[in-house]
């Protein structure tokens, strides 16, 4: 490894798997997926429990790919589990940290990055930071108003990737990302469909909760009148109504499966009802999309497709169709997490953007914040 170039080492720890990458600049030089047996992952009750072995696992894989960390400039984790924030590159410190560690709000093994990164970074006398959070909250007030005065719109998006494309679009278009509008979508096992304003993401669909087109695996938005009712029916419990929602709906409920390519393959074997679902999934995209472009009073500079479905030609020939006229349609196929986080610290260490820290406040509590301004 050379001394004058900078490295950067990304831990992005998943469900059942952990991704380390090691860039030199913005070229990665080394990528492995850890894969964690379920039967390994059983052993701890906690997720925060699970931080000694997901590292051992980390040193082993490096090790072996003769990585050594005494040259690696800065660490970089996924980060999770914090208070809604802004975007950008945050130094993995103080309550930032202890929120990580104790997985604050969301209990999910993405808020271990954070921790990993700052536990290697000490050890060598680096700093630890963490990029566009999937706790990035930057709603205009008015995004986050629905009709019943106690449920508020929360943002839930692909943040880390759809943040990256957007820097990537912007540049192939000899702009920056802060300087104009975007509707971008990712889409994957979720879809998220947002509008980003001169470098703010400031109203998306929800990709958790319920929300915007269907997906693979999540049903979108619902009639709510029909919802109640499938929840009263006595057929569903709670949980079972909530796996509909985010884990079972959309093309699984219809179909049975959430694999694109197999309903493509029922497509060309004549299947009616598969071609109707395929075709419902680009209809409820490109519709979304022309919500959110309206979101930006039609001042989009292109739409942007990413994830892991718009390798699927077919599909984004059909979305094109549909949102065209809004503005140039860019394609950005796959996800770019490992090198969104090696480039937010990049920019962080080449002085084109300064670490923020984390004081744990939302931007939004409800009407009170309004209240007091009044």
């Amino acid at each position: 490894m050379s001394k004058q170039n900078t490295f950067i080492l990304a831990i992005n720890p998943g469900s059942t798997s952990t991704k380390v990458a090691v860039f030199e600049n913005e070229t990665k030089i080394f990528s492995r997926t850890i894969v964690h047996a379920a039967e390994d992952l059983q052993d701890f009750p906690e997720i925060p429990d699970q931080l000694g072995y997901r590292k051992t696992m980390i040193l082993q894989a490096l090790r072996e790919g003769g990585i050594a960390l005494e040259q690696i400039t800065a660490f970089v984790g996924r980060g999770g589990g914090l208070n809604p924030c802004q975007g950008g590159t945050y130094l993995v410190q103080g309550l930032l940290l202890e929120h990580a560690r104790t997985c604050h709000t969301a209990r999910h093994p993405a808020a271990l990055g954070a921790v990993l990164a700052h536990e290697l970074a000490g050890e060598y006398g680096k700093k630890a930071y963490i990029v566009d959070p999937p706790d990035v909250d930057e709603f205009e007030p008015v995004a986050r108003i629905t009709g019943l005065k106690t449920v508020c719109r929360q943002s839930r998006f692909h943040a880390l990737n759809q943040k990256e494309v957007g820097r990537r679009a912007a540049a192939d278009l000899g702009k920056a990302y802060e300087e104009i509008n975007l509707v971008i979508v990712h889409m994957g096992g979720g879809i998220s469909v947002t509008a980003h304003k001169q470098g703010k993401a400031v109203d998306s669909t929800d990709t958790i909760n319920g929300d915007g087109p269907m997906a693979p695996t999540r049903a979108g938005q619902l009639p709510a009148a029909d919802l109640a009712a499938l929840c009263y029916s006595g057929r569903y419990t709670e949980r079972e109504i909530g796996q509909l929602i985010v884990k079972n709906g959309g093309l699984v409920d219809h179909l049975g499966t959430s694999d694109v390519l197999e309903v493509k393959e029922r497509i060309q074997q004549e299947d009616a009802r598969a071609a109707l679902i395929y075709e419902a999934l680009a209809y409820q995209i490109g519709k979304a999309v022309g919500a959110y472009a309206a979101v930006l009073h039609g001042e989009v500079a292109a739409v942007v497709l990413t994830g892991g479905i718009a390798r699927d030609q077919d599909l984004v020939g059909r979305i094109s169709e549909m949102v065209r006229y809004i503005g140039p349609v860019m394609v950005y196929p796959g996800e770019f997490e490992m090198e969104a986080l090696a480039n937010g610290v990049l920019r962080v260490l080449a002085g084109q953007e300064q670490a923020k820290e984390y004081d744990g406040i939302p931007p939004w509590n409800g009407f009170k914040v309004q209240e007091e301004s009044l």
